[in-house]
């Protein structure tokens, strides 16, 4: 029949009413496309940064084009407009396929594919661009009986090809990496490359039916893989949580259901039925709406008491390790304890030993020292008794001789003195005798007991009487007496020119180092040699004595100022030394409280 004997009006009607009017047209290819897009919008919104997200939308979008393309071809009569959508649907249907496997490649490696595995699915698309408006593409017309036919042309053979290839792509890439999913995913994978497979399996096999029978009706079967592929998404949803989605399997059959009956609208042609139908969509809808809300609700309260329940066992858990780890230091502090306790019995007998060893020690010393007092005692006598002529008049020599023995004699008898004081410091048997006292009339009596001491060297000694009388304290008066002579001496011994002050106030500066209640401060200063600062903490310890005192004075015995010390302690005060540095001179600050604590009147008393 020749093309312009036929008429067009005629032709158009013939496809229309023998294609598109068909019921299984519209259940293949509504239903497809509606489930692709209800899976796919959902999943997107449900969050829409999420790559995997984006490429099912994308592969949903994709799909119902080409299912609304393929309405199209089926609904016209017109050569050019089947020419121009046929071109169109080359390269959408290719590009379906790549999203499937760049879906499956996301789902399994939970990360993006390379640029180069992009760029290389890209080269395929290639001969499309190039190819796609020429003969190759559509390559014929038949318009037997005025009905159009068309026949495909060698890319749409290469498309087949391709579309194939990517098919065992998917399922090559799956059993690579199987071995390197985790247990939980393995499932979710298979359930996925399955769905997948099923999908571009039967796309594939409806274009395959369609070239080897030539019959168009039979391409329809290809769009049944999507709601099957939509049924697996649906299953992983629910079961699986996929792609973030919480999906309760009450939604999954609501949805189901209503396109289930609005799919009913391709079969049905009386009005009546069509009326019907809708109404039970609407009471379906409605009531299927109020049903997943209640659902979601119970849901919802579900998933928050699995929550605190969850937080619950995590808290016991926590409350059983803390449990396990307080026994475990327990048991450790247990062992500790014994070990402390063989360590404190041990200690305990070393101590007793070391007491007894140490009042040894000072028994010794205080019977030596007894020892050593009487020996100079005739010396001293006879030294006298010669330097005052008693056994006839000494030459200077002999005079210079006998006041070195003198001397010498008398340092020995102040390091015997420090001695048995120190002895009897440590024992315990040096007592206290605590009495009202003046402070005054003690320094008054220093001053004079060593001006002529001060004088001999050249030196003054001033003593700076309090403008008003000062109250009386409770002290060991003659102890404290020898305090005070013990650190006006030291520093006339210590100093080569200018003197020595004492002063004595009642101290009100409140400094941090002060005694906390009310006291009186004795302070002696001298212009001397000095002390540097690292030498100051060590001046109190026994048999201590700074470098350059050994130099000024070669007899000192270095207990003299443990024993003012001690005694001042046991007074209940305190004594410190500053100085500037050396040759800067030296300050000696004794302070007494006016009233000494209980606990010191009856250790010392």
């Amino acid at each position: 029949m020749n093309l312009l004997q036929c008429d067009w009006d005629a032709v158009r009607f013939l496809v229309f009413s023998g294609n598109v009017t068909d019921n299984l047209i519209y259940y293949s290819h509504f239903s497809s496309s509606i489930a692709a897009l209800i899976i796919g919008v959902f999943v997107f919104l449900n969050e829409r940064k999420s790559l995997i997200n984006k490429v099912l939308l994308s592969l949903s979008l994709t799909f119902a084009i080409w299912v609304f393309f393929d309405m199209i071809l089926w609904a016209t009569g017109d050569p050019s407009q089947v020419m121009f959508f046929w071109a169109i649907m080359a390269p959408i249907e290719l590009l379906f396929y790549f999203l499937a496997f760049y879906l499956t490649y996301i789902f399994i490696k939970k990360t993006d594919a390379p640029f180069k595995l992009k760029a290389f699915f890209s080269l395929f698309f290639l001969p499309l661009l190039f190819f796609m408006h020429t003969k190759y593409n559509l390559a014929a017309f038949d318009y037997t009986n005025c009905e159009l036919g068309a026949f495909e042309g060698l890319l749409w053979k290469y498309i087949y090809i391709v579309e194939a290839f990517i098919v065992f792509c998917i399922i090559f890439f799956f059993i690579k990496n199987y071995k390197n999913i985790t247990r939980e995913d393995r499932i979710k994978s298979l359930l996925l490359v399955v769905g997948v497979v099923l999908l571009l399996t039967l796309f594939s096999l409806g274009n395959l039916t369609l070239v080897f029978s030539l019959d168009w009706k039979y391409e329809q079967y290809k769009l049944f893989g999507m709601p099957i592929f939509v049924g697996f998404l649906a299953y992983l949803i629910v079961r699986y949580k996929a792609f973030n989605v919480k999906l309760i399997a009450t939604q999954a059959m609501m949805v189901a259901l209503v396109i289930l009956i609005g799919s009913q609208f391709a079969f049905i042609r009386n009005n009546t039925n069509k009326i019907l139908t809708a109404i039970t969509l609407a009471i379906a809808v409605v009531f299927g709406w109020i049903l997943v809300r209640s659902v979601k609700r119970e849901v919802k309260q579900r998933e928050e008491l699995e929550i605190a329940n969850s937080e619950i066992e995590k808290r016991n858990e926590a409350i059983l390790e803390r449990n396990d780890k307080l026994k475990k230091a327990n048991k450790e502090i247990s062992e500790r304890k014994e070990q402390l306790q063989k360590m404190a019995d041990s200690l305990a007998i070393a101590n007793d030993k070391l007491q007894k060893l140490d009042m040894a020690k000072t028994e010794f010393v205080s019977m030596a020292s007894h020892q050593l007092r009487t020996p100079p005692t005739p010396i001293k006598g006879y030294s006298s008794m010669l330097l005052e002529g008693s056994y006839g008049e000494l030459n200077a020599e002999q005079k210079k001789a006998i006041e070195n023995i003198s001397n010498a004699n008398n340092q020995q008898i102040a390091f015997v003195e420090d001695l048995l004081s120190v002895s009897r410091i440590e024992s315990g048997s040096l007592k206290f005798q605590f009495e009202k006292c003046h402070i005054e009339e003690f320094c008054q009596e220093v001053i004079d007991n060593l001006a002529l001491k001060a004088k001999d060297k050249n030196l003054y000694l001033d003593y700076k009487v309090p403008a008003k009388p000062l109250p009386e304290i409770t002290i060991d008066g003659a102890k404290v007496r020898e305090v005070i002579s013990n650190l006006v001496d030291n520093a006339i011994k210590y100093t080569l020119k200018g003197g020595v002050t004492l002063y004595v106030e009642l101290c009100a500066k409140k400094e941090s180092g002060c005694l906390k209640k009310p006291h009186l401060r004795i302070t002696v200063s001298d212009t001397g040699i000095g002390i540097p600062a690292d030498e100051i903490p060590y001046l109190f310890a026994k048999f201590s004595r700074g470098k350059d005192t050994t130099r000024l004075n070669t007899g000192g015995t270095g207990l003299g100022l443990y024993v003012v010390k001690m005694i001042t302690e046991a007074n209940g005060g305190k004594v410190w030394i500053e100085s500037p540095g050396a040759n800067l001179g030296t300050k000696f600050i004794l302070e007494l409280p006016l009233e000494p604590e209980k606990e010191t009147l009856e250790r010392n008393g």
